[in-house]
């Protein structure tokens, strides 16, 4: 599992997930709105290598919940360009580390629902994530508000892992994050706008300030005005053009260096 993985909190289910029951994969159906708003009804083998999901809207809207914290809401999206609706604090603090993650091309909240028959009747659930990796693959992710799984989610997150993996998909189930990862991310996602971008005299200044690693502050001075280079640099850190420990506090000391070219 590679860090940002684990920076993510993502825990992965499929094959290797405890399984309570099996089902044949071959029946299960997907749904999900076409373009023209209506519901289609689809076997999930055929639409699962065929189908944009991530283009598609939300098959349900998340509810407003009396009592709660963060009612539902929408992420404007630096991948997309697009707004993502969020149910819930945890949904919306992975929705913007995802918005973050170089992995990550395609965006979408709770585009489809998968159903399957059991012995018991028939089952479904509509996962609260659909991602596009960048080499295509898909993924399905749900957002985890505790470390720890119930037996019921165990078994859920069993069967959807085992039903996207049959597909080439992945299933993810998201946990919690360290905080302090979190709140530096969610300080740089107020910069992730491409209007805080400086333009391409400023970016190549802050590669040249920073391509060895340098204090934070120190590198901004080098450039000029604070006010004008800090929104830039911190753009630049939510993009990954420039790399710092997100781990640790930021302050004017932070070490802080351009990433590497591929």
């Amino acid at each position: 599992m590679s860090r940002r993985a684990v920076e993510l909190g993502v825990h992965s289910a499929g094959r290797d997930a405890e399984k309570d029951g099996r089902t044949g994969v071959e029946s299960v159906d997907v749904l999900f709105l076409a373009a023209d708003r209506t519901t289609e009804c689809s076997r999930w083998p055929a639409a699962a290598p065929e189908v944009a999901f991530e283009r598609c809207p939300p098959l349900q809207p998340f509810p407003a919940r009396k009592g709660k914290r963060l009612a539902p809401g929408w992420w404007w999206s630096s991948t997309t360009g697009q707004l993502v609706h969020y149910g819930s604090a945890a949904m919306r603090l992975h929705v913007m580390l995802l918005d973050r993650d170089p992995r990550v091309i395609g965006l979408a909240a709770r585009p489809l629902e998968l159903r399957w028959r059991e012995p018991s009747g028939v089952r479904g659930h509509a996962p609260q994530l659909m991602l596009r990796l960048a080499g295509g693959q898909g993924v399905l992710a749900d957002c985890a508000g505790r470390g720890e799984l119930s037996r019921r989610q165990r078994s859920l997150a069993a069967v959807v892992g085992e039903i996207c993996t049959a597909a080439g998909w992945q299933y993810w189930v998201l946990g919690p994050v360290d905080p302090l990862y979190r709140r530096n991310v969610t300080w740089l996602a107020g910069y992730r706008h491409p209007r805080h971008h400086g333009g391409r005299l400023l970016a190549a200044a802050l590669q040249e300030a920073f391509a060895k690693p340098a204090p934070l502050f120190e590198g901004v001075r080098r450039i000029g005005d604070p006010l004008v280079v800090l929104p830039a640099l911190f753009h630049a850190l939510w993009a990954g053009r420039l790399t710092a420990d997100l781990g640790a506090p930021m302050h004017e000391r932070t070490p802080v260096w351009a990433q590497a070219a591929e």
